[in-house]
């Protein structure tokens, strides 16, 4: 079925130039959102304990990437600078972009897939069995895998919790999103009263690694850390985009989207599943990290309108870009300590989650 048969969601039929102004209005929104996210990932670079001028760190990473910058480069590549622009700082800046975006997109398609503008990766069961996974590495010392034993301990978390949720959730052969829902959060509260329960229980050396973990963090980031996020959120990314149009019609319903000719249980699986790896992978790199999945896409939705066509690159875009800045908060607000990730986004998005009450109690009342 092709995208473009789908009437997107929250556009008007108005007159072709109408449509055409929107269209360029809504592209130069996105790539305004580009240019800010490739200036602040410049900028984060430059700002912790030891302050590098915005000039000086593109001049390193320039002279990295291009040879034939390296001659104007050539005195900062080789000093202590250096080493902390491109062994530090931005493989952390570009792992938290990278984490804010997979978050962010997957909160987007979640909420559209089962119709529910709270939804989010926990729903699904997949932070929390990340963070069951990666405490279980931690505490035991697994080190079957080397250094990649931590990251895969929580993918494989995150997959098991999640097929948990979808075998509850099945009825028939179909999904049904009201059991996928409540199956998550029913198995997403044990498996955080189980994490809970082994880092209360662990000894006093190993408490604070698993506890600063599953707050989330981007801490220690190595450039081996980003390569398989990195890819997975990109191939994903791409992957939900091209099936906007198939999203828009799942928001109409199950009649609405079979009478467009869509098979609703099988986009519905397969979105959902691709969320779950997505999130699978970027939470088992950062820890748990909540609310970015939940504010960003309603941020977005409210400068472009419901179409997904506009409202996942938004998605996408704004979700690097918020995480990039919340990790240069933790960072700086409490030197020389780092404040958890997830501590930040929990004080930005209880207050965001009340307002989205407080409207829907608005509107349940008009």
């Amino acid at each position: 079925m092709k995208n473009d048969i789908v009437t997107p969601v929250g556009t008007s039929a108005g007159p072709h130039r109408a449509r055409t102004r929107r269209r360029l209005t809504l592209s130069a929104t996105v790539a305004l959102l580009a240019l800010a996210l490739a200036a602040s990932l410049v900028a984060a670079v430059g700002l912790g304990p030891v302050s590098i001028p915005f000039g000086e760190v593109w001049a390193i990473i320039a002279g990295a990437v291009w040879p034939d910058a390296a001659d104007a480069a050539a005195g900062a590549l080789n000093g202590p600078l250096a080493t902390i622009v491109l062994d530090i700082r931005l493989p952390r800046v570009l792992l938290g972009a990278v984490v804010g975006a997979g978050l962010a997109v997957t909160g987007a398609v979640l909420q559209a897939v089962l119709r529910n503008p709270l939804a989010d990766p926990y729903l699904i069961g997949a932070s929390s069995g990340a963070s069951l996974g990666a405490v279980l590495a931690l505490l035991s010392g697994a080190s079957w895998f080397g250094v990649l034993s931590l990251p895969l301990s929580a993918f494989a978390g995150a997959m098991a919790t999640f097929s948990t949720v979808v075998l509850l959730a099945r009825r028939g052969g179909q999904l049904a999103t009201t059991r996928l829902i409540l199956s998550g959060v029913a198995v997403a509260a044990l498996t955080e009263a189980v994490t809970s329960f082994i880092v209360l229980t662990s000894p006093q050396a190993q408490l604070r690694s698993a506890l600063f973990w599953t707050l989330g963090g981007l801490s220690g980031t190595q450039w081996r850390d980003l390569w398989v996020p990195a890819a997975v959120v990109a191939c994903a990314a791409a992957w939900f985009w091209v099936r906007a149009g198939l999203l828009n019609a799942l928001v109409l319903g199950e009649e609405g989207a079979t009478s467009l000719g869509v098979e609703v249980n099988r986009v519905r699986w397969r979105l959902i599943v691709a969320g779950a790896v997505t999130v699978g992978a970027v939470v088992s790199v950062s820890g748990g990290i909540g609310f970015v999945a939940l504010m960003v896409p309603h941020a977005a939705r409210m400068l472009v309108g419901g179409d997904n066509r506009w409202v996942l690159p938004l998605s996408t875009f704004g979700g690097a870009l918020l995480l990039v800045w919340v990790d240069v908060g933790a960072r700086l607000l409490n030197q020389p300590d780092e404040i958890p990730i997830g501590v930040i986004t929990a004080v930005l998005g209880a207050p965001f989650f009340l307002v989205l009450l407080a409207r829907a109690d608005r509107r349940s009342l008009s």
